[in-house]
């Protein structure tokens, strides 16, 4: 069926549990928890819960033993009821605030999360590090500092200078660093993703436009090489 999660969402709004959807429409619960995320699904306040009816062990219903008890469960603001209790004693509000925002999302949701940021950084990489010419050169001022003289106050400053070619050298590594993870990450990305998961044909567009690129960085590389053997075997001639 190419809708089930439009249907399985009608049964999420009625209490049904990730287990049970998951067993219903034959898929696994993390894909189950992509259909939520990816088309925001939402149960509407006081929605009934599908649970198993069972009697409890203790005091029979109608029992006064049972009355000012409270029971055994924590009472509200017990730090026993925050999912992550033991960690708000020692973790900043900000990053448990990430962490409540993290429990609905599935392993195989935080691979894609770290495949698009991957993939993102990659693409802005090209813009930062792009040479525009051979003869291009940055000069940064790396130190500057005053020194007091007898007469007058002396201002040193230094610079670091990148050339085109370093540029181009450390642009080339770092790329071919990132696509090895880019691709690393979309392998376990197919290991744990549902077959039917519709986010398999973006990463295959990835994988192409990364093929692509590592080729061209390939080719950049041996040019490379080529030149600076030129410029030896020159040196060597005028010997």
């Amino acid at each position: 069926m190419s809708e089930k999660h439009i249907q399985a969402y009608k049964d999420y709004v009625k209490g049904l549990k990730y287990k049970d959807l998951a067993e219903k429409y034959g898929v696994s619960v993390n894909t189950i928890k992509s259909w939520k995320q990816r088309h925001g699904w939402e149960r509407k306040k006081g929605a009934p819960s599908e649970k198993s009816v069972h009697t409890k062990k203790g005091g029979q219903p109608g029992n006064k033993n049972a009355l000012g008890n409270r029971g055994g469960g924590a009472p509200a603001g017990n730090q026993n009821a925050v999912t992550h209790g033991f960690f708000s004693k020692f973790l900043p509000k900000d990053t448990l605030s990430i962490m409540k925002e993290i429990q609905e999302r599935s392993p195989v949701d935080m691979i894609w999360d770290q495949i698009q940021i991957q993939y993102a950084a990659i693409i802005r990489a090209q813009k930062i590090m792009f040479v525009s010419d051979k003869q291009e050169m940055i000069k940064e001022l790396k130190k500057k500092k005053s020194v007091l003289s007898e007469t007058n106050e002396v201002e040193e400053e230094e610079y670091e200078f990148q050339f085109s070619w370093d540029r181009h050298a450390t642009f080339l590594n770092a790329q071919s660093r990132a696509m090895a993870e880019l691709r690393n990450l979309i392998k376990q990305f197919d290991e744990l993703a549902h077959s039917e998961d519709e986010r398999r044909l973006k990463l295959e567009h990835m994988r192409l436009s990364i093929d692509k690129k590592k080729l061209e960085i390939e080719e950049l590389t041996e040019e490379d090489k080529t030149f600076e053997i030129t410029i030896v075997n020159k040196g060597e001639d005028n010997d």
